[in-house]
């Protein structure tokens, strides 16, 4: 029976069989064709499917940055998992690739079961949201390494597409669409910022932010892509991905453009998340910056060409996922930076 490989080494046998034992079935619940492993093994097994002419592995890893800190503050373990699993499962899809398996690396000073389970149970949802197998892992207890109460955490994702099929952004030219992928709010960039702000603004993690408060509009898990994007990939085709991490839509979408075009972006296409506005009134931050620094409410950008927009929206649409056109594609000039917000 195909299951999953998961180590807790370092950690007391008691404690480290009790984890794996809450482990198996979140596991489980994840498993996909092509896992081979079996509990307690060394490494992880995965076959390749024989239905790929000429695949090709694309690989990524992240952590989740302070994110953790606000984790630690609010005592909320559950979600932080899922944004673990986002930032590298949504990195490898921007290539094109559809995300196969993922490993984390869970490492404390003294091992809390049940917040482990509540971390590890959020990377399990996080891989079923991904359509990928949570296939390995490791759980470490390293004393005098940590505060109390305190954990680090990160993920390492593999994907698989077809040599032919990569998105690699190459035929982007003038004229394209950009399209934004709604996001859920700042996802898993910019929290030294939040945390500084509500810090030095005098605020409380308790202030109201639309119908929530501040700390649960920071806390929604980065939202996973992959699905609804790989679904749209069947039906045309994609000229480029970007995933907004940190260094927002000014720094991100660049990444995939060639030399000699541009983004516009029309920063009124969309309405962000209120916590954005919340945070630029509270720590009077310049728009630029903002833009720089957050997703400001896109997580994912996607280029396709002009004659395909109604098509991938209505694809988008029937996907669950909330899709704008937020921009064009246009001719670089001289000195002219790879993507303007307007």
């Amino acid at each position: 029976m195909t299951s999953l490989s998961y180590a807790a080494s370092g950690v007391s046998i008691d404690a480290g069989d009790e984890l794996v034992e809450r482990i198996k079935p979140l596991a489980k619940k994840t498993l996909i064709p092509g896992v081979l492993a079996s509990i307690g093994g060394f490494g992880a097994l995965f076959e390749v499917s024989k239905s790929y002419k000429e695949p090709v592995l694309v690989s990524g890893t992240d952590g989740v940055g302070t994110k953790l800190k606000l984790a630690f503050l609010l005592n909320k373990h559950d979600t932080i998992g899922q944004d673990l699993v986002a930032m590298s499962v949504n990195d490898i899809l921007v290539q094109g690739a559809k995300p196969i398996f993922f490993l984390d690396y869970y490492s404390c000073g003294h091992l809390d079961v049940d917040v482990a389970e509540k971390v590890i149970g959020g990377i399990a949802k996080g891989c079923e949201l991904a359509g990928c197998a949570l296939i390995g892992g490791e759980t470490a207890e390293m004393p005098g390494m940590y505060p109390v109460g305190e954990y680090d955490l990160a993920g390492f994702a593999v994907g698989i597409v077809e040599k032919s099929k990569i998105i690699d952004g190459s035929s982007i030219k003038p004229g394209d669409v950009v399209i934004g992928l709604l996001s859920s709010g700042p996802h898993s960039n910019g929290y030294s910022l939040i945390r500084k702000i509500v810090e030095v603004s005098g605020s409380s993690w308790e202030d109201k932010v639309g119908n929530e408060t501040v700390a649960e509009a920071a806390m929604h898990p980065t939202r996973i892509y992959v699905k609804p994007v790989l679904k749209v990939m069947e039906e045309i085709s994609i000229k480029g991905l970007a995933h907004i991490t940190g260094g927002g839509l000014l720094e991100n979408v660049p990444r995939v453009l060639p030399d000699n075009v541009a983004a516009i972006i029309k920063k009124d296409s969309w309405t962000p998340p209120p916590i954005f506005k919340w945070l630029q009134e509270k720590g009077n931050v310049e728009t630029h910056e903002m833009y720089r620094v957050f997703n400001m409410g896109i997580g994912m950008v996607v280029i396709v060409p002009k004659e395909d927009v109604e098509k991938a929206l209505e694809a988008f649409e029937r996907s669950g996922e909330e899709a704008r056109v937020i921009g064009t594609i246009e001719p670089r000039k001289e000195g002219m930076p790879g993507c303007e917000v307007k």
